[in-house]
């Protein structure tokens, strides 16, 4: 793996980061975050070892290929380095880093300048959206000199004007994607709306403060952090974004009145720290909620057409050109456009860290003192799911117990698969574990061949916990219950589409022992992992899941998805008025999901039974079961073996379920992720 790599540095309008051809990276998502990982520095809260900046604003990431999109000239992917942990999130945007995108393309030869000004059609990977951007190129060059001047730069440069043709509704597919222009949440008026970036907008008003605070004087107010969480976590779920604790989506916004009938003011976090001035994407998303009739910031009635609206924020303003189309409720935003700068800092060779690639040479196994460093728990799939929310859970009161930090490293694909081998070839010291699941140590393994060994390339630490798979469907799009759901297909097969985390998954499981069982077909589309799966259902894209309780709950009670049954052999305490799926007349589908912690093969006994007895504390901690509990789960402290019996009889089961039912892994159909 080559340890150096081309990369051009810039400042995108309020951004910093690296700038890269996807050729220079290497091939495979995973080995790309992880070459992400270690130029940002990312492990390090203060990012001393990469070219981050030590904040999310300066540890972003640009990432420019030829366009295959009909008309488009480049495609931009937009990644989101964690801060003091392992993590690239590539569901978000970022206008900022945006504005650098076309004077890199030309300048790499991806796009041929000419005299004066070049216009580049950009697609934004991230939203499926279109932007043109206009750079000034005199002589055919690209120039970062000029008279333009955006607030919080120092200094004039060149203005790139970026116009924003269809970024309404891309993450979420609609743009107020809970179907209102004002949701109350635990009492407060919000709005939820997704141009550009998905927003959850507030009144500041509404939350004791007057919206003009300094970043620091919010940051500072950790109650009305805590009260603005609290209100981010349900507008995520309510927008069809799953679990958000550990996503950057929705964004919260502060706004109050302006200095006119055309300003208003925002204050925006990014989440959970008041940006020092404003997102281009945040400013697009209030300029439109600004616009339009019937939310939280609307200002004055506007008639059909340009309105030059500006954002004030605590560093200066953004001023945003909107195309207003339509009166009053059915006015919509057809476009919006707005300046920003850029500038190349340096162009170069950057040296990769070599743990990035590297894993650590096998020990003999003999005892060690234990723990001797940070500790990474290793998720097989994209944060926001249930497996994800669970690590999270337990990572932060086992560190306390273990005495050292204990990371959560997302490394989703295959379905397991990558997570699963690059556990089992890791040093066997205990410091590197995987959060694996019924879908990496049972089910997938039970359908298809794998570059690893479920019992032989790991030793058990302990059962996590475990979920009821539940039969869901869109309250709407889908089937009011089972029977008529299952007249429908029968009536006209395929007619419904369900959503799955992968093949080998449970989700996938149940849904094939399902048709089986009804004597139905349903059309499928596949996800890497539940949190993107759910999302779907929830936005009625897909109409019908198998997902966990754990992963469905949230949705459940917030009335975005209906259950339909209960894919296990009894009712469940938490819903105790859904059926099972036998009592329903569909016997034979019966999926229960549990969780486990496994370390490498080989991991000496000594380093097993302190992190059992860890493991069981936290598993036992009032807090986590509640925790757990609140989302239909069940915590199960226990020994090792357990969990080992417990892999080895479901091992067996779906070896045989996939024998007798003639399941196959199919054709990887991988439809848009969040």
């Amino acid at each position: 793996m080559n340890k150096s790599i081309p990369c051009v540095l810039m400042r995108a309008g309020t951004s910093r980061g690296p700038f890269f051809l996807r050729e220079w990276l290497p091939e495979g998502d995973e080995a790309r975050d992880q070459a992400l990982i270690g130029a940002i520095g990312a492990s390090d809260p203060l990012q001393l070892d990469g070219v981050g900046g030590g904040s999310t604003l300066n540890s972003k990431v640009a990432i420019v290929s030829r366009s295959s999109q009909p008309g488009c000239d480049i495609d931009y992917l937009f990644a989101q380095v964690g801060v003091g942990h392992q993590s690239v999130d590539t569901r978000p945007n970022c206008g900022n880093m945006l504005s650098g995108v076309a004077p890199f393309a030309i300048e790499q030869g991806l796009v041929s300048a000419t005299e004066g000004t070049t216009n580049v059609r950009v697609y934004n990977v991230n939203t499926g959206s279109r932007i043109d951007v206009t750079v000034r190129t005199p002589g055919g060059r690209v120039t970062y000199e000029g008279e333009a001047r955006i607030d919080g730069v120092a200094g004039t440069a060149a203005p790139i004007l970026l116009n924003f043709l269809d970024a309404w509704g891309a993450v979420t597919g609609q743009v107020f994607p809970t179907g209102k222009r004002i949701d109350t949440i635990d009492g407060i008026e919000v709005t939820c709306i997704d141009a550009a970036m998905p927003l959850m907008i507030v009144r500041a008003a509404d939350l004791g403060v007057t919206g003009r605070e300094k970043p620091a004087a919010l940051d500072a107010n950790t109650s009305l952090l805590e009260r603005l969480e609290s209100l981010r976590l349900e507008a995520g779920r309510r927008m069809g974004l799953g679990d958000v604790s550990n996503s950057v989506i929705p964004k919260p916004v502060l706004v109050s009145m302006g200095e006119s009938n055309d300003s208003i003011t925002s204050r925006y976090f990014t989440p959970r720290k008041c940006h020092a001035s404003h997102a281009v994407t945040g400013a697009i998303g209030v300029a439109s909620a600004f616009a339009l009739p019937g939310t939280v910031a609307s200002g004055i009635g506007r008639e059909p057409g340009s309105h030059s609206l500006v954002v004030l924020h605590p560093a200066g303003q953004i001023d945003v050109e909107v195309e207003l189309k339509g009166n009053s409720d059915a006015a919509t935003v057809e476009r919006a456009a707005l300046v920003r700068t850029a500038r190349k800092i340096m162009q170069g060779e950057l040296h990769l860290p070599e743990y990035v690639f590297s894993r650590p040479e096998a020990t003999s196994g003999k005892p060690s003192t234990f723990p001797h460093k940070a500790l990474t728990i290793i998720v097989p799939t994209r944060a926001g799911g249930g497996n994800d929310t669970m690590a999270r859970i337990i990572a932060g009161k086992l560190g306390l117990l273990l005495g050292q930090e204990v990371l959560v490293d997302n490394r989703a694909g295959a379905n397991g698969a990558i997570a699963s081998e690059y556990v089992a070839g890791s040093a066997p010291d205990g410091h590197t574990l995987m959060f694996g699941y019924v879908g990496t140590h049972a089910m997938n393994p039970a359908l298809q061949k794998l570059g690893y060994d479920p019992v032989e390339d790991f030793a058990p630490v302990g059962l996590v916990g475990s979920s009821s798979t539940l039969m869901v469907s869109h309250p709407d799009k889908g089937a009011p219950d089972l029977h008529t759901l299952i007249a429908r297909l029968k009536g006209a097969p395929r007619c419904f589409s369900y959503a799955s985390a992968g093949d080998g998954t449970p989700p996938h499981f149940a849904a094939e022992l399902f048709q089986l069982s009804s004597g139905t077909s349903m059309s499928s589309s596949t996800f890497e992992g539940a949190a993107p799966a759910i999302a779907d259902t929830v936005t009625g894209r897909s109409q019908v899941m198998f997902p966990s309780l754990f992963t469905a709950y949230p949705f459940i009670r917030a009335g975005q998805l209906r259950a339909l049954a209960v894919a296990g052999p009894k009712r469940l305490e938490t819903l105790p008025g859904v059926p099972t799926l036998a009592e329903l007349g569909v016997a034979g589908v019966e999926v229960v999901q549990w969780y486990g912690l496994f370390a490498p093969a080989g991991t000496h006994i000594s380093a097993i039974d302190r992190l059992n007895r860890a493991l069981n504390a936290v598993l036992s901690d009032p807090e986590v079961i509640e925790r757990f509990e609140s989302h239909g789960a069940r915590a199960e402290p226990g020994n090792a073996d357990a969990l080992r019996q417990r892999m080895l009889s479901d091992l067996a089961r779906w070896r045989q379920v996939v024998a007798q039912a003639a399941i196959a892994p199919r054709e990887s159909r991988q439809f848009a992720l969040d």
